[in-house]
């Protein structure tokens, strides 16, 4: 039997199955460095849907040893999660043209819809808590753990969003933010503050060319579900997500598509308008393993508790 070849194979006679490697490497690929979460989080290598693993919670530490006296031994704690992979599926329609396309073909064209429909889906369940399938979400683990500034992105919120993240333990090595907040973070300045307000000798701790805050890196999240004024900021390596099967797909020419809608607002049928859909499946597994390791600024009025700014 000859070896499936997508490069010699049509999509009409291919029309379900795995998405050939090649391919499937090169969505991930973009999905991975596009993903704001994937960005920031750690991998976990996944091989099947649940995944126990151990961290190290508390690293070791040194001691001053007179001479003659023995070293003492430090016990690293180690702490077990599991984390567990759901199902994300994208459904795109295109023209049937592609039909005739080879399989390799109808992936190079189709690969930046389906990586971008992964990306956004996954960082809006994972930061915002948005249609998110995961039992955890940054939203969530600012909220459990009362991490939310309520008020302006300025200075003086700015060291009580960090503070939140220090005072528990932690390093701020990343924030998440949007694009429209950047003249708003050009408002953190240090210094010292004035009985009338105003700052003396003031340093400017965002630097718009490189995007980093204090230092750090900050990660703009292209999503109109996130408002302008929000400000995460956390430790990173207390976030995990992991990628255990390949990714799959499937045509179809008759579908109704009851989630897109025409310009009436009437669900898409494929057969009518002479369009087919291709929807895509990857299993991806995401978990938080440290709530108190951020925290984050909400604007007046945005729904969210937490310390008054």
């Amino acid at each position: 039997m000859a070896k499936f070849n997508p490069d010699n194979v049509l999509l009409q006679d291919y029309k379900t199955g795995k998405i050939p490697e090649e391919q499937g490497t090169l969505i991930l690929k973009e999905t991975m460095s596009n993903s704001v979460m994937m960005q920031l989080a750690k991998y976990e290598e996944m091989t099947k849907q649940k995944k126990t693993f151990q961290y190290l919670a508390e690293g070791v530490g040194a001691y001053w040893v007179g001479e003659g006296e023995v070293i003492q031994t430090s016990k690293p704690q180690w702490l077990t999660a599991t984390m567990e992979a759901k199902k994300l599926g994208v459904i795109i329609p295109v023209s049937r043209e592609f039909l005739q396309y080879s399989v390799t073909n109808f992936f190079n064209e189709v690969r930046p819809l389906i990586a971008e429909a992964f990306y956004k889906k996954f960082d809006e369940a994972t930061i915002l808590n948005a249609d998110n399938p995961f039992t955890q979400s940054l939203q969530e683990s600012v909220t459990d753990a009362e991490h939310i500034i309520t008020g302006d992105i300025n200075g003086d919120n700015f060291f009580d969003l960090t503070d939140l993240v220090n005072d528990a333990g932690f390093d701020v090595n990343a924030f998440i933010s949007k694009k429209q907040n950047r003249s708003l973070l050009r408002r953190v300045v240090d210094g010292f503050t004035q009985e009338d307000g105003t700052i003396t000798d003031p340093v400017r701790l965002y630097n718009r060319g490189a995007n980093t805050l204090d230092g750090s890196p900050v990660a703009d999240l292209e999503s109109t579900k996130m408002k302008k004024g929000e400000l995460f900021a956390g430790n990173f390596n207390y976030v995990r997500y992991g990628i255990p099967y390949n990714l799959n797909y499937s045509i179809s020419e008759e579908a109704q598509l009851s989630s897109i809608v025409d310009e009436a607002g009437k669900p898409i049928n494929l057969w009518e308008r002479e369009l087919m859909a291709i929807r895509a499946t990857m299993d991806v597994g995401f978990m938080v393993l440290k709530d108190d390791a951020f925290a984050k600024i909400e604007p007046n009025g945005s729904g969210g508790g937490g310390v008054e700014g």
